[in-house]
């Protein structure tokens, strides 16, 4: 049996989740706000705080910072109905145990709140960790449970100095996470230097590197210190290290063991201060096994390592990238963020996203240039996947032209009055009405869609008897 106290503004939660605490065994206590639950923390010295983001007055976050350096070992554990990265981040990094988003399952609870309470037991007088203070914004993007699982690792990892090996396929967001842990840790008032080390030749990546003294090499006219040297108090991100050649992967592992580097042509070791994060898309053991890599150097970079996940294993996020991409290349382009239709949404989650978040963004970008303000529709999502602009004519498959030529044969074929406009009211109404489905009923969009203005499509469809719902076969009667 446990002290759990629950500080949330909601009564009706507050008093569900007391019957749920007594239920499963415990004690229940309740705090209101945020000011409230630091003073029954002082007074009752539960075993576990449950407790809300969002709250009047004091947030949950800063309520958690105060908590935790009055009592560092009482596990909080933060619920929040608006999970986004930095609340994911900024949360586990000030010293929650966990966080959960609302509605929450009963069980998943339960089963969290048990592997707090154990916790609680084996911390008392363990040491909290320090809390760096408000990090600024990041641009990792998703509530997955895999995403989730990444922002509480990184809000962990970024009050240590652990080198961090962070894995994933090309276009997953490796440098955002390298950017987040530096973000939200001690280090974020010093330089956050980039390397990618496979866009630097090999005869060039050790003086970026390392730096060299003057006269070293044929062109070295003056010292220059190199980019690690630079980041001096920082945090150096070594993008693709897979490609690093190996000379230089026995000089970063000195760097790794001895926190010394030595500049090109110099004379003596040269102390640094700084956290390596490291990332690749290649599989190291592979090419440790063909030589390619040092197996101590793998060990000494994967101190903890970090796995993002391809955008096919979480497709549940992507309605919020989208938005937020959306967002972001229409402020670079100075326009409004015109939204996307459910359809276009649905064209979205049908694509495997080979480049990932990286395509994603790409194909957003290239949808907004020509959407003239419109909302962005399935037919300019799936123009943009193509490879080709809105506008530009589609080629139609061979089988389908059969189809079509087909269809002409057996109309021409069988005759009737008035054969010409029954069969081009057919195909105008089977254009129109798909025009009408792929930009979600929007009239507007369908007549830029299809050429025409928009009283010549209100017209047409008034002749054919259409309506935005209407669906069309090519063998349906006209009305």
């Amino acid at each position: 049996m446990a002290l759990i106290l629950i500080v949330d503004d909601d009564p009706g939660l507050r008093n569900s989740f007391a019957r749920l605490i007594e239920q499963d065994g415990h004690v229940p206590l309740t705090a209101a706000n945020g000011e409230e639950g630091i003073a029954r923390l002082e007074s009752d010295r539960p075993d576990l705080v449950v407790m809300d983001v969002r709250m009047p007055g004091m947030t949950g976050l800063e309520a958690l910072a105060r908590m935790k350096a009055k009592d560092p070992a009482t596990p909080v554990i933060i619920m929040t109905a608006y999970g986004n990265t930095d609340t994911a981040i900024e949360a586990v990094n000030k010293g929650a145990f966990d966080y959960i988003l609302k509605p929450f399952d009963i069980p998943e609870m339960l089963g969290l709140i048990a592997q707090a309470l154990d916790a609680s037991r084996q911390a008392k007088g363990h040491k909290a960790q320090p809390s760096p203070g408000e990090g600024p914004a990041v641009a990792l993007v998703g509530q997955s449970r895999a995403m989730r699982d990444v922002y509480k690792q990184l809000g962990r990892l970024a009050a240590t100095d652990a080198t961090v090996l962070v894995q994933g396929e090309s276009g997953t967001g490796k440098e955002l996470a390298a950017r987040a842990l530096w973000s939200y840790s001690d280090r974020k008032s010093r330089p956050f230097v980039v390397v990618n080390c496979v866009a630097i030749p090999e005869t060039l990546l050790e003086s970026e590197l390392f730096g060299h003294e003057k006269g070293a090499f044929t062109g070295a006219t003056q010292r220059r210190a190199g980019k690690i040297e630079q980041a001096q108090g920082g945090t150096v991100f070594l993008d693709e290290i897979g490609d690093m050649p190996l000379p230089i992967q026995a000089k970063l592992l000195r760097l790794l063991q001895e926190r010394q580097i030595e500049r090109l042509g110099g004379k003596g070791p040269i102390p640094v201060d700084v956290r390596i994060v490291a990332a690749t898309n290649r599989d190291l053991e592979a090419a440790m096994a063909d030589g390619r890599f040092r197996e101590d150097l793998y060990y000494r970079l994967q101190v903890v390592r970090i796995v993002l996940p391809p955008l096919r294993e979480r497709k549940e996020d992507i309605p919020q990238l989208a938005t937020h991409f959306l967002g972001l290349h229409a402020a670079a382009m100075n326009v409004q963020s015109p939204g996307l239709t459910p359809q276009a949404l649905a064209a979205l989650a049908d694509h495997d996203w080979p480049g990932n978040v990286r395509e994603l963004s790409n194909v957003l970008q290239k949808t907004l240039i020509f959407s003239r303000g419109l909302a962005i529709g399935e037919y300019d999502v799936r123009a943009a996947l193509a490879g080709r602009s809105p506008e530009a004519p589609h080629e139609i498959g061979a089988e389908a032209v059969q189809a079509v030529e087909e269809y002409v044969r057996q109309a021409v074929a069988a005759g009737g009055p008035d054969l010409f406009g029954q069969v081009t009211d057919r195909f105008a109404a089977l254009v129109l009405a798909e025009a009408l489905r792929i930009t979600g009923g929007n009239r507007t969009q369908a007549s830029k869609l299809l050429g025409l203005s928009r009283p010549t499509l209100l017209a047409k469809m008034e002749k054919l008897g259409l309506t935005v719902q209407t669906q069309v076969k090519i063998g349906d009667t006209l009305s």
